[in-house]
């Protein structure tokens, strides 16, 4: 796969992605304004988070990465992978259901270790109350993947991005209706109708998600239906490898067990300091939703046009292709994300004051400064994240645990020493930096173990290149933050601005000294746009 053909599959996958990831931004934009970033605003977001931990924690990783290669290899099979697909499915529904009920009984439990702080508050019961309504999405997240997985082994990468769009505005429906009636509520406040309201339209976006692919599968001429004859090797191997897959993923939810307890710590402490803007989980994880886009729309595209033809590339023992595909993966991914990481990091407070409405000022920048120290990680995020792809080709994750747990290890000790040593105001922003710097050990130590498998990346292959971005960001970037206070117009007016004219000086700058994979990025863009 050459660097125009990835980036031509990738962008039909980025073109669903962008859709979706700025109408989820919508989504989130549309609920900070109903809930604020305050204390009501965190008991939905820790309530709303749970699905995902508890997905992510005990199935989620293997759905996405492990059992790809074993579904590619099915499909090859006389029945199109249909036997196989079946019992993978019915395993998954059986075992998610049962996941659901005994998380949405134990949900008291839930709330109790991820925030603590809120035992004997108010805040307690509101946010179990969205966690029992928000938990049947496990079940329905799980289904989406499994079938997504599908879809791309048939080379039908589109479905699984446009998917989530139909989830996101039946959210911002609800959420712009409550909007629109202008009614502010505190913990102590908000009508158990309107938990159920809003919990519930969350909960259904990701039923009609799931739906939606069902279609698109049968048309594959894939039949699936129940069968729990699950005495295949295959199946036993899928269930083997997943284990690791637990152990991966165990790690990295502790570790976010760690943030959203100190989060929410940190917030109740500055409101009894008497700190009245929104300095909990729900400004990291709003900020984190800005963060995580541009990784997003290219780094995803990219990894998921890629997996497939690594796990082959794998299959036939050819390390160097392997090699020649995740530095051309990285190079590509950093035009975008280096970039962006310089942006956020620079004009965090611009992006956040301007995104997000119906909320303080004073909110906005304290988000904007949470924006601010995931900069930089976003870069180190994105390296990781093809790296591990590499390490998924040859179904190794017993070395991807070992890369998670160093990087978490170290996130997690520089979090609490964040809770330790920062005023409680500031906690949060510490988090965010503690993620960041956690990306560049993971992403240094996974580099590493795919030398394992004589795929030896150079730091010349991708640092310089990326240092060479970073120099051409700045060169634009830095004497527009310092020239914005000039711009006339409000928040939003500078913020369009301030895009604009760094999107194009950048692209411009990079064009003239002929850094190829902006040309290329261009050119497949150009073409599609005629």
């Amino acid at each position: 796969m050459n660097t125009k053909t990835l980036l031509r599959s990738s962008s039909i996958m980025a073109l669903g992605t962008i859709v979706s990831r700025v109408t989820g931004l919508i989504r989130g934009l549309l609920l900070v304004a109903v809930l604020g970033t305050t204390l009501l605003g965190d008991t939905f977001n820790v309530a709303n988070t749970m699905p995902n931990i508890l997905y992510n924690l005990i199935i989620g990783g293997a759905l996405t990465a492990v059992f790809v290669p074993q579904i590619v290899r099915a499909t090859g099979e006389k029945d199109g992978g249909s036997a196989f697909i079946s019992r993978l499915f019915t395993i998954t529904s059986v075992f998610l259901g049962g996941l659901v009920l005994i998380a949405t009984i134990a949900a008291p439990l839930l709330v109790r270790i991820f925030a603590t702080s809120y035992i004997g508050h108010p805040a307690f019961h509101v946010t179990t109350l969205f966690m029992r309504i928000c938990l049947p999405q496990i079940f329905f997240m799980g289904l989406f993947a499994l079938l997504a997985q599908v879809a791309n082994a048939k080379d039908r990468f589109g479905p699984m991005m446009w998917a989530p769009v139909l989830n996101n505005l039946l959210a911002m429906f609800v959420f712009a209706w409550y909007y629109y009636k202008q009614v502010t509520h505190t913990v102590e406040t908000i009508p158990t109708s309107e938990i159920w309201a809003i919990g519930l339209s969350t909960t259904l976006g990701y039923v009609a998600q799931a739906l939606v692919l069902f279609p698109v599968i049968k048309r594959e001429n894939i039949k699936i239906r129940f069968r729990f004859d699950w005495n295949d090797p295959e199946i036993k191997k899928s269930i083997r490898l997943a284990t690791w897959t637990f152990i991966f993923a165990a790690i990295s939810q502790l570790s976010y067990l760690i943030t959203v307890n100190l989060s929410t710590s940190a917030a109740i402490k500055s409101l009894k300091d008497g700190v009245e803007t929104g300095v909990g989980f729900t400004p990291y994880s709003n900020a984190l939703l800005i963060y995580m886009l541009p990784h997003s729309i290219i780094t995803i595209s990219v990894v998921t046009a890629l997996l497939p033809t690594l796990s082959k590339f794998a299959h036939e023992k050819k390390s160097e292709l392997i090699h020649e595909q995740l530095v051309k993966a990285m190079r590509l991914v950093g035009v975008i994300t280096v970039p962006s990481a310089i942006g956020f990091l620079i004009f965090g407070p611009v992006m956040t004051r301007a995104l997000f409405f119906g909320i303080s000022e004073s909110d906005g920048n304290y988000l904007g400064y949470v924006l601010c120290a995931f900069g930089l990680g976003l870069m180190p995020m994105s390296l990781n994240l093809i790296a591990l792809r590499g390490l998924n080709a040859y179904e190794n994750v017993k070395l991807q645990v070992a890369s998670n747990f160093a990087m978490n290890l170290v996130g997690a000790i520089i979090s609490v020493g964040c809770a330790i040593w920062l005023p409680h105001k500031w906690v949060t922003v510490g988090l965010a930096a503690a993620l960041s710097i956690s990306y560049f050990v993971g992403a240094w130590f996974t580099i590493r173990l795919l030398k394992r498998y004589e795929i030896n990346i150079h730091l010349g292959e991708v640092v310089g290149f990326y240092c060479k971005l970073i120099a051409l960001a700045l060169t634009i970037m830095i004497p527009l933050y310092f020239l914005q206070v000039h711009i006339p117009g409000g928040n939003t007016i500078r913020l369009l601005s301030v895009l604009i004219i760094s999107a194009v000086g950048y692209l411009g700058l990079a064009k003239f000294v002929k850094v190829a994979e902006v040309h290329n990025l261009l050119e497949v863009f150009t073409r599609k746009s005629r």
